[in-house]
């Protein structure tokens, strides 16, 4: 099972979301990877703290590869990482990932990451791709490679508005490149019952007939300590509610989609 968690809007949590749900299926039995395709690398950094500073191959390696023939390429599980927690992989992201996109682009590279992971295939049950805030070279490859599309929403009207191009964008993505991709659905963050805007920017969403996922995912602070220990809540502490949160959320995915 492959899933992108997507959003051309930044800082809706799309980084938290993939590791979180990720950490998750790994800590439930599943042999689980993260592909972190955001240049920033938040979720590289999540999942292996101060590791990333020894990374011997990150995506950019992977990438640059396809770009020169070489007698013998490094295989695609050579740039796969293990983090901390068992059963959980990354494929991990760098800076460098920017300066490649125009030549992956031009070059026509947009299928590499769907065959790097039907090489990977039988390795892990499965994967979280974590991609940039932009419609781009690296999240299209995401859409094409993945089975389902999360999307993260923060309860602003902007996002709001900006859903409907988005779910226009993956839907192009689907006609033309991957008709099996799926939205799996909207995943509601940082949400505060107690404030009348976001209840109502949800309940807009839910009335227009928008596939909305139970639980929302609660404001906290316990996340930003969470990003600070390189410890997904499910590892921090898994009686929190925003723990407990997420894992509803992740069985609701598999009962629905698979694991």
């Amino acid at each position: 099972m492959r899933r992108v968690v997507f959003n051309q809007k930044g800082g809706v949590g799309k980084s938290t979301i993939t590791c979180n749900l990720a950490a998750i299926s790994a800590q439930q039995g599943k042999r689980t990877l993260v592909i972190d395709l955001d240049p920033q690398g938040n979720s590289t950094q999540y999942l292996l703290g101060a590791a990333v500073d020894d990374l011997e191959a990150t995506l950019a390696d992977f990438f640059d590869q396809t770009l020169n023939f070489k007698l013998n390429p490094r295989a695609t599980e050579e740039f796969v990482v293990a983090t901390p927690f068992e059963r959980l992989h990354v494929m991990p992201s760098h800076p460098l990932l920017e300066e490649l996109q125009s030549k992956l682009e031009s070059r026509y590279k947009i299928y590499k990451l769907r065959d790097a992971l039907n090489e990977l295939a039988s390795e892990y049950d499965c994967v979280f791709i974590d991609t940039p805030p932009a419609l781009n070279f690296f999240t299209r490859s995401a859409l094409i490679a993945a089975d389902t599309c999360l999307i993260p929403f923060d309860c602003d009207e902007f996002s709001r508005k900006a859903l409907y191009s988005l779910l226009e964008n993956v839907q192009e993505i689907k006609s033309d490149h991957n008709r099996d991709l799926q939205v799996e659905g909207i995943v509601v963050n940082q949400f505060q019952p107690r404030a009348s805007l976001p209840q109502k920017v949800v309940q807009e969403l839910v009335d227009e007939g928008l596939p909305v996922l139970q639980p929302y995912l609660s404001a906290s602070v316990k996340i930003k300590e969470s990003h600070e220990q390189a410890k997904p809540m499910i590892h921090l502490d898994p009686k929190h509610k925003l723990s407990q949160e997420f894992v509803a959320l992740h069985d609701t995915l598999a009962r629905t989609y698979g694991a």
